[in-house]
């Protein structure tokens, strides 16, 4: 039952930063892009084979087994990606808020707003 909930999770994760990278503004294509970190980030850190109250190095006095231990390359992967989608977003966002100051329009497209507006938005945003 948890793992069907989180196969969800990180299907809606998934499904909602993909929606909105495809959309035409940088800040949804930015959001989508974090979304999407953090989806590939659980999927690594769930995928690490979780082992509750286990220590993460092998005690010396008990056999070593997979279930005696937690592996620790999951958690270290998923601690480094974090630390480097942060920068990525920052990096993004610094460059997306320079184009809009340049441009005057947050369109991926380079088209003025009023342009290139989604149906039922109105310009508005």
């Amino acid at each position: 039952m948890i793992a069907l909930l989180v196969c969800i999770g990180l299907g809606v994760l998934t499904a909602g930063g993909v929606w909105l990278m495809l959309r035409a503004r940088t800040f949804d294509v930015v959001l989508g892009l974090t979304l999407l970190s953090y989806a590939v980030n659980l999927f690594i850190f769930f995928m690490g084979r979780i082992a509750v109250g286990a220590s993460p190095i092998v005690d010396p006095s008990r056999p070593a087994t997979l279930a005696q231990y937690a592996d620790p390359l999951p958690q270290a992967l998923v601690l480094t990606a974090i630390v480097i989608s942060f920068a990525m977003t920052a990096v993004l966002l610094v460059i997306s808020l320079r184009t809009r100051a340049e441009s005057g329009s947050d369109q991926v497209d380079g088209r003025p707003d009023a342009a290139g507006d989604d149906a039922g938005e109105g310009g508005a945003r």
